[in-house]
């Protein structure tokens, strides 16, 4: 990952992370929906932990929490 994009990407995680509790999923249920483990999911969602994802996991993600996937590009602060 390039170390500029380290900000894009924790925002990214933030936003999963946010997603998944609207929905009432933990993170264990999240892995299972999306075919990755659960270290995967927390390693996404830590901010203090470098970690990116393809857009094919993106967009796993994006339909397992029923969000389009855009909103997870978003830079609103």
């Amino acid at each position: 990952m390039k170390e500029e994009y380290y900000g894009k990407y924790r925002k990214i995680g933030l936003k999963i992370s946010y997603y998944r509790k609207l929905r009432g999923l933990t993170q264990e249920q999240l892995a299972e929906n999306i075919n990755k483990s659960l270290a995967f999911i927390g390693a996404v969602e830590a901010p203090n932990v470098n970690r990116t994802i393809s857009l094919d996991t993106l967009f796993d993600i994006a339909a397992a929490l029923d969000v389009l996937p855009y909103k997870f590009l978003l830079d609103d602060e």
